[in-house]
């Protein structure tokens, strides 16, 4: 099966693996997805993810967190797609849920939260929300 949209497919495995509540889940790994994930930890949405190479392209392990028997992620979802680009100036960056949530840009200067955006004064690719 050929994947064209590793993110989508790393978001639903997460959003899923959050519904039955399982404690860890592998993602195929990409230099994006272990950016995105970089940034999950520091943001406090995950545990911690490890990279465990394989003889393809690896696998990223990914802890999920969990406060009080609740997510820490409510919702995760793709906002730009390879199809339909979704592209914000930095006038434009948004604000997820009135700053209860992240954004994930793609920017010049690489991936960074709409928060970080917006303070170094850039744009760039929406990747999806987090919440």
């Amino acid at each position: 099966m050929s994947r064209t949209d590793l993110i989508a497919d790393a978001f639903t495995i997460v959003r899923n693996a959050l519904m039955t509540g399982k404690d860890k889940v592998d993602v195929p790994a990409s230099n994006m997805l272990k950016s995105i994930f970089e940034i999950l930890k520091a943001e406090q949405y995950i545990e911690e993810f490890k990279v465990i190479e394989d003889n393809k392209q690896g696998v990223l392990r990914v802890y999920l967190k969990y406060e009080h028997g609740l997510p820490a992620i409510k919702n995760i979802s793709r906002i730009s797609t390879p199809g339909k680009k979704t592209y914000v100036g930095t006038k434009d960056i948004p604000q997820v849920l009135r700053g209860k949530g992240i954004a994930i840009i793609s920017t010049s200067k690489g991936l960074m939260t709409n928060n970080q955006a917006r303070e170094k004064g850039i744009g760039g690719e929406v990747v999806g929300y987090i919440w």
